[in-house]
C-alpha cells in the first residue's frame, strides 16, 4: 500500500506576500529589484521548486511586507507571469496576477548613453511598445530597450 506525502517545500507566513510562479532563474533578480536584500523581516525564497505549469520555478515569502502598484511593476518586468498572493493571519486574502504596465516610469534605466535622462535628474520614463518581448521605447530618446538590454534602477 503506498501512501502519497504531500511536502510543503517552503513554511508559511502568518502575515505578507507571496510571490509565486518567478522564473526559477529570476529569483534573485526579483530579490535585487525589490531591495529585499536590505529588508528587515523574514524573507522565504526558493529556486528551481516543481511547477506543473512551467516545469520549474521560484518562489518568494516576504513577511509582514504588501507591495505598493510600482513595486508589483518592477516585479512584472522580470517575472510576467508571477502571482502576487496577499497573506493576512495564515490565509489568502487576495491574489492577483502581475500585468506589464502600458508605461514604466523610474524602473529602468535607457540604455542609450546620449539619452538626456543618463545626463540630466530626469526621471526615466518608458512606453511599452511590446509586452511579449518586453521591448520599451524612451520617452525622451525614442530609443528601444530590449529585456537584454535592461538595467533596474
Amino acid at each position: 500500500m503506498s501512501k502519497k506525502i504531500k511536502e510543503l517545500k517552503v513554511s508559511a507566513i502568518e502575515n505578507g506576500t507571496v510571490i509565486d510562479h518567478i522564473p526559477a532563474n529570476a529569483v534573485f533578480q526579483v530579490i535585487k529589484i525589490l531591495k529585499l536584500d536590505k529588508f528587515e523581516n523574514m524573507i522565504l525564497f526558493g529556486t528551481n521548486l516543481e511547477s506543473k505549469k512551467y516545469g520549474s520555478k521560484g518562489i518568494v515569502k516576504v513577511s509582514n511586507k504588501f507591495f505598493k502598484p510600482e513595486e508589483v511593476n518592477r516585479i512584472a518586468l522580470v517575472a510576467p507571469h508571477a502571482s502576487m498572493i496577499e497573506i493576512k493571519d495564515f490565509r489568502v486574502a487576495r491574489k492577483t496576477i502581475v500585468e506589464i504596465p502600458n508605461e514604466i516610469t523610474g524602473i529602468v534605466k535607457c540604455f542609450n548613453p546620449n539619452c538626456i535622462t543618463n545626463h540630466e535628474q530626469i526621471i526615466q520614463k518608458f512606453t511599452v511598445v511590446d509586452k511579449e518581448d518586453l521591448r520599451l521605447k524612451c520617452h525622451y530618446c525614442e530609443k528601444i530597450t530590449v529585456k537584454n538590454n535592461m538595467t533596474f534602477l
